[in-house]
């Protein structure tokens, strides 16, 4: 057979292994507003930049006569491309061959290129569309999944890892995502769960549907395994090129830097951002626009533990990571929700060199009996551990309220953060006054003649002395009290000047969090 009889064999093959489960499937796949596996990476990829590996590779299962059947591809897509012109290694699980399900040589392919991807110190991307594990290869498929879950713990802080779930994704097939850095969902596509709704029907006798289980609402609003909700894959598609915009390609090099663009002052005017009533709630995503370049800001987890906000934004062209408490939500307290959250943000950012610049207002953690028994003490303490951990330029603004333990784990000096400063609005104390001055002036108050008017007047006693900056800044807690609109020049000069912060550590295998 010579050279052109070879070439019209490999295109039969490639024709073949390229039709993926065959009309019908992939006409039943569109039919519920989803995408082929191929044509997902070709809308999310720059044009023309893809390159498909391991396109012929056939499944190792051989009873239940899996050895009479052909699965092009093994029901995985898998190679290289660029995205917005870098490079990465991408997966894409083809739900029209066998239902996605993974077997041992599906699961080869995957960490073939997961290993391509950290080998190489690109991003690596994954989606999952999958039935879950192949049953008639047994352990061979638990198997896979346990070299993909301890690649993606090796890659972790290493490269990003992004997990786009477009389609079921049950079972042990969850924890991949689980260890990924972010993961993305769409409406009435995204079905991820540990036990689907027949199992739970016949062990609890609970009726539940898969959206009301696992659907993208439920993940990004409820259990906060998901970083973003979209309505339609295009818009997803859409949302993973913006966040790669923000982000490093591996923890040696910085994300790169754009033009430096004012805010845009005309929408997000800092004198209008924070009332005059301090009992007033705000929207802090307004203060940061008025802050960041060109009032650009990517929310994470935005439907999540609202108290508190989490994104990127550029200060100087320069990619930053905010975390700030958010006032508009049970006024910007700490709870279990919303350090995990922050925690995990904050260790993210650290290890791809991202500075992080962190907004304080807050009356401190959530008290209540459901917090103390969801485990506040140990969720909260991630908060400082993360903060104290972070070697990264570390800068605060204090806003408003600082009260109380929320004060010292909000990035406080004590923290070691770089710099700190305040609004002449701040407050920093070990309680709001109405409740230190119940306690230190309760005897005062109970023995007046006019308990209420005493009341108010030790209030207004302690408001003067404590709820003010100026207390925090003679001890040198804070390193400048600044005008709102001085801040952004504030804060890009002291981003300017750490950013060739070095800090010495002690030498140890790796610190214990408070998992």
């Amino acid at each position: 057979m010579g050279i052109k009889e070879k070439s019209i064999d490999l295109k039969k093959r490639m024709k073949n292994a390229l039709s993926g489960g065959g009309e019908k499937a992939i006409e039943k796949q569109k039919a519920i507003g989803k995408l082929t596996a191929r044509e997902r990476i070709i809308a999310l990829l720059d044009p023309k930049s893809f390159y498909e590996y391991d396109l012929f590779v056939e499944h190792a299962g051989k009873d239940f006569d899996m050895d009479k059947k052909y699965l092009p591809g093994d029901g995985v897509i898998t190679g290289t491309g660029t995205l917005s012109g870098h490079p990465i290694c991408i997966y894409a699980q083809d739900f029209t061959v066998a239902g996605g399900s993974l077997g041992w040589m599906h699961a080869k392919k995957i960490t073939k290129i997961m290993d391509h991807a950290l080998k190489l110190k690109v991003p690596l991307i994954g989606i999952n569309d999958s039935g879950g594990a192949r049953i008639q290869e047994g352990v061979n498929s638990l198997a896979g999944y346990g070299e993909i879950f301890f690649r993606n713990t090796l890659a972790s802080g290493v490269i990003p890892q992004i997990s786009v779930i477009l389609g079921p994704c049950a079972g042990g097939a969850v924890y991949s995502p689980a260890l990924t850095d972010f993961v993305f969902t769409v409406e009435k596509i995204t079905k991820m769960f540990i036990t689907g709704p027949e199992v739970i029907k016949t062990v609890l006798g609970e009726e539940i549907s898969m959206e009301a289980l696992g659907g993208a609402k439920v993940h990004c609003e409820t259990t906060g395994v998901a970083h973003f909700y979209a309505e339609s894959e295009e818009e997803c598609f859409n949302q993973i090129k913006q966040l790669v915009s923000f982000i490093p390609w591996n923890n040696i090099n910085k994300a790169e830097k754009f033009p430096k663009k004012s805010p845009k002052t005309k929408r997000y005017k800092m004198e209008e951002a924070m009332p005059a009533d301090p009992k007033q709630p705000y929207d802090v995503r307004n203060v940061i626009k008025a802050i960041v370049d060109d009032s650009d800001f990517l929310e994470i987890q935005e439907l999540f533990a609202k108290n508190i906000v989490i994104g990127f934004s550029r200060i100087n062209g320069e990619t930053i990571g905010i975390v700030a408490n958010q006032p508009l939500y049970l006024a910007g307290v700490l709870d279990v929700d919303s350090s995990n959250k922050a925690a995990r943000f904050i260790r993210y950012c650290d290890a791809f060199n991202i500075p992080l610049f962190t907004l304080v207002d807050l009356p401190g953690y959530l008290p209540g009996v459901d917090q103390e028994h969801a485990g506040v003490i140990r969720h909260g303490a991630k908060v400082l551990y993360a903060y104290s951990e972070a070697t990264v330029p570390k800068i605060t603004l204090i806003t408003r309220k600082a009260y109380g333990g929320g004060y010292i784990a909000m990035c406080s000096h004590h923290l070691r953060a770089d710099f700190v400063f305040a609004w002449p609005t701040a407050e920093i104390a070990v309680m709001g006054p109405e409740g230190a001055a119940n306690i230190i002036f309760r005897k005062e108050i109970t023995t007046a003649k006019d308990p209420e008017e005493m009341r108010k007047q030790k209030v207004k006693e302690y408001k003067e002395k404590f709820a003010n900056p100026y207390v925090a800044a003679a001890y040198g807690y804070i390193d400048a009290v600044i005008e709102p609109n001085e801040t952004r020049k504030i804060i890009m000069h002291a981003l300017d000047i750490s950013k060739e912060k070095k800090v010495q550590t002690p030498m140890k295998k790796h610190g214990i969090p408070p998992f």
